[in-house]
Order: C-alpha cells, then structure tokens, then sequence
C-alpha cells in the first residue's frame, strides 16, 4: 500500500533520508515498498541496496508533477520500466515542456492517477489505475457506476513521520518556492497524514475496500524490479571484439614503448606485460583506448592535455601517450590505480585548457551518443549555515541580523524565531538541495542511460545524470573525469605566440629535455617561477627555496608536501630537516630503511602506505591499496577496516616482527596515510610545472603574455605585468591603433588589450576592431570620430586611458574636442574613401596644465592598476630607502623598507588569534616576504592594498630570509592634482574654434 513515499530526493519536499524511509517501513511492517520521487530517480539505487538489507522487496518509480500539480505515479515493473520511466522523464526535462494529462502508453510499467482523475471521465488501459489515499476514500461515492471503479487502488502517501518532520517539510517548501512561511498555501503542502502507520492500522483504515487492496496487491506483486550492481555498465569494447581491442592496446604500448624506453629493458617489458595482462582479466581494454582515442582527437586539435592521478602510475597509460609521467623512474605502482582486489572502479583524470574542455566533452557525446553518455551528478546540500540562512528568509529576517546571530550564538535565543531555526537547521544538515555538475566526471555506457537514469539538461548545454561519483561506482560505472584547467591554457597560448612572433614550433611534450635542460634547472633553483603552474605561490617559492629545488624529483616531493594537512601535521618540517641531514634518521627496522629512504623514512606519499603495507607486512599490492583507501577518511566507514588491521598483525608476527614493532609501524602508517598525497598526482604537477619553465626560461614575454590572457594564475593582473617589466617588457596601455581585444606582444612590447578597460562596452571595442580591419588605421583623432559610432561617455573612456596618445594630442585637449564633434548627438557618416583626410577643428586653446600623476590615476580608474611604479603615489620621500636585495646580510638585524602589497594570507594560531604572511615587492621590483605574529598585527593590522612602510628583523628558516613585523604603517598617497581645486581664470575660459 506504500505506493508513493517521496524521499528528500523529491526536492525541497521529502523531509526521509533513504536510510530513515527504509528503517520507517520496516517499523512500521512494510514488506513491499515503492519510492517515488517527484521528477527524480536520485534515490533508486540506494533505495534497492537498504530494502535488500531490510528484508524489503524495493518498488521504483516516479511522481510526475508541473509545479505544485500532481499528474501521475509511474512504477516500473522490471528494469525495462525504468527505461520507459526515464526516457519520458527526461524527454520533459530537456524540453522544459509541462507533463500532458496523460501518461503515455507504457509496457513495462504502471501508471497510478490521482482520484481527481475520475473527473475526466478516463478510460483506463490495463496498465493504469486510479489510486486513492484513506482520507479520499469518500469521494468514491460519486463514481460508484464509473467503469474506471474497478481500477482503483489503496495508496499511502509518505513525505515524513511524525508533527516535526511535517513542519520541516513546510520550511522546505518555502524556501524552494522562496516565499514567506506565512505566504504559503495549502495546496502546495502535502497532507499532514503522509506519514507511515503501522500495517494493521492502515489496514483497518481500508477495511471497507477489500476490492481495492486485491488491486493493490496485484500490482505490487507485479513489480519485480531486479537490478545487478556487479556487472559491468561501461561501453565494453572500442573496436568491434574484445580480441581486436587487445590487440590494438598492446600495439599502441609496444610502439610508445620503443619511443619512451629503451625497449630492450626487462623490466620495462615485465611491466607492459603485467599490467596488460591486469587490464584484460579485468574487461579495462576498452576504457584505455576510449582514453587514447580522446586524447589523440585533442592532439590532431592542436590541443594541450594533462593525463595525471592514480593513471599516471601506469606504463602502459604513460606509453600510450595518456600521460607524462614515467611510472618506472618514480616507482609508482600500477596497482593503485588497477587492481583485481580493488572493489570501485579506476578513473583516468585529464586535464584540458579551460577554453577547450567543452569540445572534448561534446566529443564523447558525439562518438558515442546521446543516450550513452552523459556528465556526473553532485548534489548540492544543505550545510548549517547555509540551512539558517535559507530559514530566516521565510522567517523574514534580514541578511544583518541573521550575520550578528552567527558571529554571536548567544543572542540568537533572545529572538523567537531564531530559536525556531536553530530548532529545524540541523534537521536539514546534508539535505540535498539541488543537482549540480560533478567536477569533471563523464559516463560512457554500453547500454542506453535511461536503464538507471533520468539525463537532466544543465546550462551548459551537457546533460547530467541523476546521481553521484558514488553510487556511479557501486552500480559499475567507470568514469572519466575531464577537467579544466588555466595552467595549459597560459602553455597553449604561449606555444601559440611563439610560433606566430618566431616562426617556432615547440614540442611541450619533450618533458625529459626540459628536466635535463642547464638554463631551466636554473630558473627553478632561482624561484623565477612566477605565472608557472603550480609553483608560483609565495609558500610554494619559499618550500622550493628551503628544499634548493633544482630538480625533477624534488618538485615532485615538494608538489606533494606543500598540501595542507602535511604542512599543519609536522610532516613537512621533519622532510626539509632530513632531506638536509639525511645521515643521522633512526629507521625503526631495515626495511623500513629500505622501502622509505628515497623519502628520509617520511611517507608523504600515498604510495609510501603501499610499499610499506607491501614490502614490511608482505600484503600484496591488492591488498597494499585497500589498506591506503581504507586508511582515506572518505572510504574508511565503507570497508572492512577491522579485517584489514588484522591481516597487517598476523602478516608481521609470521615474519618474526615484535608486537612492539608491528604496532609502533601501524600506528606510523595510520598517521601519515591521512595526509599522504597520490605520488602520479605530484608528478603530473611537476611535469606541467616544468613545461611552464620552459617557456618562461626562453621566451618569458611571450609566456607572461599568455599568462595574463588566461586570467587564471594566482595572482592579479598587475603582477603579471611586474613581472613582464622585470623580464625586459615595454608595457603600453590600450592604444586605438595597436591593441586587440586580449593583450598582445610585439617584438619586446606589450599592448594591453581591452578586455581589461572597465566601463568600455563591448559593443565598442568590436566596432573599432572590424572598422580598423575592413579600413585600416585611424589617423588622427577626428578620422577615428568620422568612422566609428561612440557615444560621448565612451569616447571620453578612451581618452582618459590614453587610447589616441599615438596622435600626439594631450588629454585634455581631445576631451574639448570630443564635446565639439559629438555635441548634439552627432553621428559619424558611412565611410568613404575620401580625396581629402578629415580635418581636424581648429581650436585655439590656453596652455593646459598636466601632471603625470593623472595618468596613473587614470589607469588605476579603468585598468584597477597602473603600469607605472605604485611608489610614484607615495606622498613621503623615499630616497635612501633600503630593499630587499640583500636580506641575508640583514640577518637577525632590524630593517624598515616600503613594500606594495602583492598578496596576503590570514591563519588562526592554535589559541584562535590572527596571524598573517605577507608577500610584497619593494622599490627595486623585487620580492619579498613578511611574517606577522599575533601580537604585532594586532597593533598594525593589514589595511587593504597599497603601499606600507614595514620595520621588523630579518629572519632565516633553512636559507630562506624573510622579515618579522615589529609594526607596519600605510603609506598616504598623493592625490589626483585634478580633485584639488584651483581658481580658474576668466582668461582660461576663452578659446576659438574655426571648421
């Protein structure tokens, strides 16, 4: 009778997680249950594995709905039903187009009305049925004699469980129709008896429809929804055989091989063989060619990829061209990304340009259709805050009262309604929400979706599953994660340039020449690296400096060290005190020596959990990876932990370890496997660092160039240009001759493009590109007004940026002008050729007074910085002012200096007091960094970007100098001279214009 339960699935309605629905109707005595969700199939597999556990025969299904309007159940009778279900269902969420009155004529399924359906006079199909709720079963009077009579069935609806959940469900609603709690309406809440009764209660309520509950029962009956999650649910094979796809695979590893290797290495072959053999016990073939095949599509693009993650482990993945990464130089284990004891699938993660990402992924969909494909689901849930402030809207508390709340707790129970918020918020924790996109994933099936999902339209055009990564892998799916990335967009683009300014094509794949190039080892050991991906942070810098990084396998370690939850857990400092010393460690065994020496007996790899799960507990490499995915905190509650300690103990006893020894290394594994990072991850970092450097090594102008067009480094686009003057650039503002609408080089200079003049329409910039083009250079400022449509606050925006500065006309003079031309609405006439260039008015004009000051303030107003020195603002003398060149002479003395803020970094101290880093440039153009400790940026706290006079001590941390801040003071600037008001002359009024 459980016909129609709606979890929190149905969005913003349901109040049951599948957990509680199920564990409700065993409660209760269910032994027969149907979920159905309104517009949604979120739940289903969830739903199938708790009904299974519960002793439940699990029913799926839909709830149609246009809005607030119910139009029909549809539960699927086997797993041809769900096909029909989805299809349907998706087919009306791509069109937007509302539900028809009638459901179409499926097969495989049936369809439940409501009782409201009686009005339209149906007539039923066998497979449709009217169904009835207790408190409806009066209205059946009036169609006693209806044919359609015999078609009804008794139905339960369940939306939550008890007066709580009930008034929850309303805040939801609320907040999903976003209208007051007192503004909503009856008819768009669901009854308050949609709760679960126990079966002998909601049989008695339906004691007089006996004939109804044979209905029921047959068609419960009839629903015998069966579903495998062991097999396998991706595209099987590539070619038209899986014989053809593994001979494909092992040509295409065998000829990358004799590129890659010296094909004459044993073990170069061993592992090919090895890891092949793995991939095709394991039905993988496929899946590596559908890799290759997408990146060799990119490749014939002209397209720049990442292949990194646990797929970098693979030689066969590294021969095949999928990654860069040489699993045998790094003795990186295949095992963890493939394994025959690994229980969830592998997933290759590639990175493209950020501009280019969209057409790889409308690649797959083209390959491999529409119904086969299609983008992972993430769900967007309710957090605590996030539930209070969603709450207090329907409450209507405004946003400020709401912040006070939060910052002080203690007052929210003064306020009547902030304490019904507090009441129901943590009701919501981890409600879904909404349905978003998964980061990157992508999957391929062999059968169509619509066998386990609804395919829901996103506004990029790609559609979503109704699912997440994690049921994906339970129910067999292996995905693709394509992402995006700036880092390849500032390569490509910089590989672009090159090849357009000098006739160069660069291959930025020849990685192992740039490991081994003289010229780029010294950039890295230098800490040049600003605009490099990856290694251009402050932190990132300061670890290169202490590690004296100058090479391939220490970025790879520092990649991985600089994360979070290493640094905050010691880890860090401990690897840079023995990658110094690396003579006096005390190895707690031998083989703990010899597994952990490449890392000073630090694990800061997850790999470092498998060789020593591996090589010191004689677990097999299956067994090595389960233990560093149960040891995550993501899959420690889904597998069996406690079998896998057990299995580490008996291991060691029989290889003769004490019980002091084996416990002493467990418990070292157990603290490091949190926070170790995926060893192929650091070194694809390192790889794509490392193609960076290239370029910034021998073409820097052209690399900072690209740099700044992709918008997506770690720092603004000042910078980026400080460090372009820093590398020899000429740096111009827009200029109405030169610059396109993304910065561009020529030779050593650098035009800004338009794209970073704020208030300039687009409109305007695309006019002045197509007329430029279709009729050449302006030539004077009056030929530009004569050929290009702008309106007076446009034109007076380029003025002001110095776009017409080639003309040689002052500011202020073409801002007369511009008010002469364009007084009346003047508009310019079509071009013509002309006999005659347009003359200029002749206007006789008093000698206009100009400070340089006001084109820094001009640019700072529509670039939000100047291409000058900032120091030139600077009201106070700076002459004999010290830098930064020479901190380590400096050491442990006290130095003052002006510094402009680059960046800053807020942290909490143990006892929650502020302290900050500080990252600046001084007045020579170099950089340098500060540390703030509680106590001093209490007194002097950080006010915002600008220029501060800085006094502190030179301090050193393994060769790397810095200054603790003793006090900090912002320096005042001089004002723009044209806010100062100045008498003005009768004589400066006057002047004479002649045509």
């Amino acid at each position: 009778m459980y016909l129609n339960c709606h979890s929190y699935f149905s969005l913003n309605y349901g109040t049951l997680s599948i957990k509680d629905l199920v564990a409700k109707a065993k409660v209760a005595g269910c032994k027969r249950l149907a979920l159905t969700d309104i517009n949604n199939v979120s739940g289903i597999f969830d739903f199938i594995k708790e009904c299974k556990n519960a002793d439940i025969t699990p029913i799926v299904g839909v709830e149609f709905r246009n809005g607030d309007d119910l139009k029909y159940i549809a539960l699927a009778k086997k797993q041809k039903g769900l096909y029909e279900i989805n299809k349907f269902l998706s087919g009306y969420l791509d069109s937007g187009k509302p539900f028809p009155q009638k459901a179409p004529p499926f097969k495989n399924s049936f369809t439940i009305y409501s009782v409201n359906h009686f009005e339209s006079n149906p007539t039923l199909d066998a497979h449709e049925y009217i169904g009835v709720r207790f408190w409806e079963i009066t209205k059946l009077f009036k169609y006693q004699k209806h044919a359609a009579i015999q078609k009804v069935l008794v139905m339960q609806s369940v939306t939550f469980h008890d007066k709580l959940t009930y008034n929850l469900h309303r805040l939801l609603r609320a907040i999903g129709k976003n209208v007051l709690l007192s503004k909503l309406s009856k008819s768009q809440e669901a009854c308050p008896d949609e709760v679960f009764f126990d079966m002998p209660v909601l049989l008695k309520k339906f004691s007089n429809c006996q004939f109804f509950l044979r209905n029921t029962e047959s068609v419960m009956n009839a629903c015998n929804f069966e579903f495998n999650a062991k097999t396998d649910k991706n595209k099987r094979v590539f070619t038209d055989s899986k014989e053809t796809d593994a001979a494909l695979l092992r040509k295409l590893t065998l000829d990358g091989a004799v590129k890659r290797y010296d094909i004459s290495d044993k073990e170069v072959l061993r592992r090919i063989e090895n890891e092949l053999d793995i991939i095709k016990r394991m039905n993988f073939e496929a899946y590596f060619l559908m890799t290759w095949d997408i990146i060799n599509y990119a490749k014939n693009r002209g397209y720049f990829h990442v292949g990194r993650g646990s797929g970098a482990n693979s030689i066969v993945a590294y021969c095949m061209g999928i990654t860069d990464v040489d699993p045998i130089e790094l003795n990186l284990f295949f095992e963890r990304f493939i394994n025959p004891e690994r229980t969830s699938p592998p997933d290759f993660d590639i990175d493209f340009s950020w501009d280019e990402r969209n057409e790889i992924i409308e690649y797959f969909f083209k390959r491999y259709g529409k119904e086969h494909v299609c983008l992972l689901a993430t769900y967007n849930t309710f957090q605590r805050n996030s539930a209070i402030r969603e709450l207090a809207k329907v409450f209507g508390l405004p946003k400020t009262e709401v912040d006070t709340y939060l910052r002080y707790p203690d007052k929210a129970q003064e306020n009547e309604y902030m304490r019904y918020i507090l009441k129901y918020a943590p009701l919501m924790d981890d409600f879904p929400q909404n349905l978003s996109i998964h980061a990157g994933g992508i999957l391929v099936s062999e059968e169509s979706l619509y066998n386990y999902t609804a395919l829901q339209p996103m506004p990029k055009g790609f559609p979503i599953c109704q699912w997440d990564m994690y049921i994906a892998e339970e129910i067999g799916f292996s995905k693709f994660d394509i992402l995006s990335q700036r880092g390849l967009g500032h390569i490509k683009m910089a590989v672009d340039i090159v090849r357009e300014n000098h006739g160069i094509n660069i291959d930025i794949h020849q990685v192992e020449k740039f490991k081994e190039d003289e010229n780029v080892r010294k950039k890295l050991q230098s800490n040049e690296t600003m605009g490099c991906f990856y290694v251009e942070s402050p932190a990132m810098r300061q670890l290169m400096w202490k590690l004296r990084c100058d090479n391939y396998l220490t970025l790879v370690a520092a990649s991985s060290i600089i994360r979070p939850g290493v640094a905050s857990s010691g880890m860090m400092k401990a690897y840079i005190e023995r990658h110094h010393n690396p003579y006096n460690i005390d190895y707690l065994h031998p083989k703990m020596k010899e597994l952990l020496e490449d890392t000073y007996g630090v694990m800061i790899y997850q790999e470092d959990v498998i060789k020593v799960a591996n090589g010191f507990a004689g677990m097999t490499l299956g067994e090595s990876d389960m233990l560093r995915r149960a040891m995550s905190g993501k899959y420690r509650a889904r597998m069996e932990f406690e079998k896998i300690v057990g299995k580490w103990f008996i291991n060691c006893k029989a290889k003769g370890y004490s019980d002091e020894l084996a416990k002493e290394v467990w418990r070292q594994v157990e603290s490091f496997a949190g926070y170790s990072f995926s060893k192929a991850h650091s070194a694809s970092y390192a790889v794509e660092s490392y193609q960076s450097l290239f370029l910034k090594t021998y073409f820097p102008l052209e690399f900072i160039t690209a740099v700044i067009n992709n918008f997506g480094g770690f720092y603004r686009t000042e910078f980026y240009i400080h460090e372009a003057r820093r590398s020899g650039a000429i740096i111009e503002v827009p200029d109405i001759n030169e610059s396109q609408f993304l910065t561009r080089i020529k030779g050593k200079t650098i035009w800004l493009g338009w794209v970073h003049v704020k208030s300039l329409e687009v409109k305007i910039v695309e006019r002045v590109m197509h007329e430029r083009q279709k009729n050449g250079r302006f030539v004077s400022f009056s030929d530009f007004a004569h050929r290009v449509e702008v309106g007076l606050e446009q034109l007076i925006v380029l003025i002001r940026l110095g776009a017409f500065r080639s003309f040689g006309v002052s500011k202020k003079e073409l801002l007369w002008e511009a008010h002469l031309l364009l007084h009346n609405n003047y508009k310019p006439s079509v071009y013509k050729e002309a006999l005659f260039e347009y003359l200029e008015p002749e206007t006789n004009l008093p000698t206009l007074s100009f400070d340089p000051l006001e084109d820094i303030y001009d640019e700072i107003e529509f670039l939000d910085f100047t291409i000058s020195s900032p120091f030139e603002l600077c009201a106070e003398p700076l002459e004999n002012t010290p830098t930064s060149d020479n901190l380590h002479e400096m050491f442990d003395k006290e130095i003052g200096l002006y510094g402009y803020l680059v960046t800053w970094k807020s942290i909490r101290t143990k006892n929650g007091q502020l302290m900050g880093f500080g990252y600046f440039y001084d007045l020579a153009g170099k950089f340098f960094d500060t540390v703030h400790f509680p106590y001093s940026l209490e007194k002097h706290p950080l006010r915002g970007s600008g220029i501060y006079y800085l006094s502190g001590k030179v301090v050193e941390d393994f060769g790397f100098y810095s200054i603790n801040i003793e006090s900090m003071r912002k320096v005042e600037l001089k004002p723009d001279p044209r806010s100062v008001s100045e008498p003005i002359s009768d004589a400066s009024l006057g002047f004479l214009v002649t045509d």
